[in-house]
This record gives C-alpha cells, structure tokens and sequence, in this order.
C-alpha cells in the first residue's frame, strides 16, 4: 500500500497547492507546489482509443497487481462489457461502443450513434434477410456497425477536487504528479465521491472506504512503467512524461487527420480546461458524451473561494444589521 512519502500536515499541502495553482496558472507544477522540491517530472497516461481491441488485458492486469477484487464480471446485456464503468473494484474499464454508421463515411457519429440500432436483432436476423432491420448490403446507401473502444481510468487532474475536499489527508499528491488513495488513512466520509467530475472514485460496500487508480505508484517508485500499459499489445495506452505524451498526441491526430480520420480529436489534454489539464487524457474518434465522459469537465471545488467569501460577507452584513437594530432598541 503506497505511503505518503513526507511527514507535512496534509491541509497546509493542499492550501498551497491550491494557492499555487491561483497564482501560476492552469499549469503549476503540481509536485512541486505540494511540497517535493525535487520532484522528477510529472507523468501520466495517453490513451489512443484507435487503436483499442477491446482486449481487456488492461483491466486483467490492474487487478492482479493492484490485487482488485473481483466486481461480478456479468454481462449488461447493452454490449460485451463486463465491468460497465469504474468504481471501487474496477480501476481500469474498457468501454465498449457500437454504432451504426453509413458504410464509408468519414465522420464519426453521422449514423446517429447507436441511432435505435439493436445489434443482437441484426446478428438473429443475418440468416433472413425479411427480418433485417436494414436494407441487404448494396454498393452505396448500406450500413455498418462499429466499435469504439476505449479504455477509462482516474485521470489525475491538476486541479484535483477529491484533494481539496478530503478531510483526513488520505488523497494525497505524489512527487510524480498523480493522486493516492491511503486506505490506511481512510475514513470512509465519502465527501471525495461526489466531487470528482468524472465520476472516477467510489467507495467498497464492505467498509466503506474509497479506492481508485494508483497509476502503480508502487511500480514508479520502482523506475517501472503502470501494469495496464505494460500489458496493452496494441500500446494503446501508453505511459511517460505529460508534456513528451502531449507532443505525442499531438503528431499522432494529426497523422490520423492527414489519413481522413478528421474525427479524431483529444480529450484531457488541454492546460486551460476546466481542471488544469488531465494527468490521463485520451484520443477519440467521437464526442467524449459517447464515450460516458462528460464534454467540458470543470474542478467541482473552483468556487469554494467565492463562496467563503460570499458567506462572510453575508454573516458579516447580518451581525452589523443586528448590532445597529440592538442599537436603537428605546432604553
């Protein structure tokens, strides 16, 4: 179990980080503003959904190094996934996504996203063509189905809102840059759950207690790369330092674009997004709503500032409207 690597109060971190963060822009240099003056530089994820065969090699490997239990692994009946979406005991998930789309078409999503297709009825109906939901396949005007699939995680913000509000000093900032769960410090308040934008953290039934992606802080400290991207055949995710993977995915949408993919757009990567830039972003061949990620993420804790101060003002402005009406009470 990952231990906080310093001995300074967790709350006094966490102000600073967040004080760094007002005054050095949407892109401070996390490590350092939350206390490692030494700190390598930040890493983190880019995950290239282009090419994800849905393998799940990913999830397989997350939980038997992470040693994650086991979460049900039942069929949705919606599509082949197994797990449906992160949680305690999924800290890697791979999406699954089906879409009918007009065959050859260069935009993702012209079919209308799932657009009331049932593929299971299509696949009972290959062997009558009477059943079919489309038309028989013909040269022009016929449909196809695709998979989009991407492989979800934490995504490690640089304005972390489960930080900002954990109570405990059980979410902490590593020297790489990424968010820790000690479950050791725990208290099971929850307060985290819902101010994560993404919807990433959750807590076990069991006790109670929250668990999410490490990104191996274990094996980074040991100079080896997170176990889902070592087991990725496809290097559809692929670990390193953010700014190199930022350049990196860069070269790569614009590989796909000059290739006629110019659906392809990233997600996550941008410093002056909602949250600071994510510290896992992704590559995708559709809207993020597609994807189950939210379109335009925002740090759920950025105006809790304004709040305290609206609150005082508002005591304040109470406690002089008492003392002037106590004033001029008749003696």
């Amino acid at each position: 179990m990952p231990q906080r690597p310093q001995t300074t109060a967790h709350h006094a971190d966490q102000l600073s980080a967040h004080h760094a963060n007002q005054l050095y822009g949407p892109q401070p240099d996390v490590a350092r503003a939350a206390g490692y003056p030494d700190a390598p530089p930040r890493v983190g994820f880019f995950t290239d959904t282009s090419v994800c065969i849905g393998c799940k090699a990913c999830e397989v490997a997350c939980k038997e190094w992470n040693s994650v239990p086991e979460d049900g692994l039942e069929l949705t009946g919606m599509s082949y996934d197994n797990t449906r979406g992160l949680g305690a005991d999924t800290w890697r998930h791979v999406a699954f996504v089906e879409q009918q789309r007009p065959a050859g078409h260069g935009a993702a999503g012209q079919g209308g996203g799932h657009g009331g297709f049932d593929a299971f009825e299509a696949a009972r109906a290959l062997d009558d063509p009477a059943r079919s939901p489309t038309a028989p396949p013909a040269p022009e005007g016929r449909t196809e189905l695709r998979w989009l699939m991407s492989s979800d995680v934490c995504k490690h913000c640089t304005h972390a809102a489960c930080l900002d509000v954990c109570p405990t000093g059980a979410l902490f900032r590593t020297e790489f840059g990424t968010v820790v769960v000690q479950q050791d410090v725990c208290n099971g308040c929850g307060y985290c759950v819902p101010a994560c934008p993404y919807g990433v953290i959750d807590q076990r039934r069991e006790d109670g207690r929250v668990w999410k992606c490490t990104l191996c802080y274990d094996r980074l400290g040991a100079g080896t790369e997170p176990a889902c991207a070592k087991a990725c055949p496809t290097d559809s995710i692929q670990f390193g330092p953010l700014e190199e993977l930022r350049e990196r995915a860069a070269a790569r949408v614009a590989r796909l674009h000059t290739a006629g993919v110019t659906e392809a757009r990233l997600y996550g990567e941008d410093p002056e997004d909602g949250v600071g830039g994510d510290g896992a972003f992704f590559l995708l061949l559709d809207e993020p709503e597609v994807y189950g990620l939210p379109p335009d993420p925002v740090v759920t804790t950025r105006d809790l500032t304004a709040m305290w101060r609206h609150a005082a003002t508002a005591a304040a402005s109470l406690a002089l409207l008492g003392a002037a009406a106590f004033a001029r009470r008749p003696r």
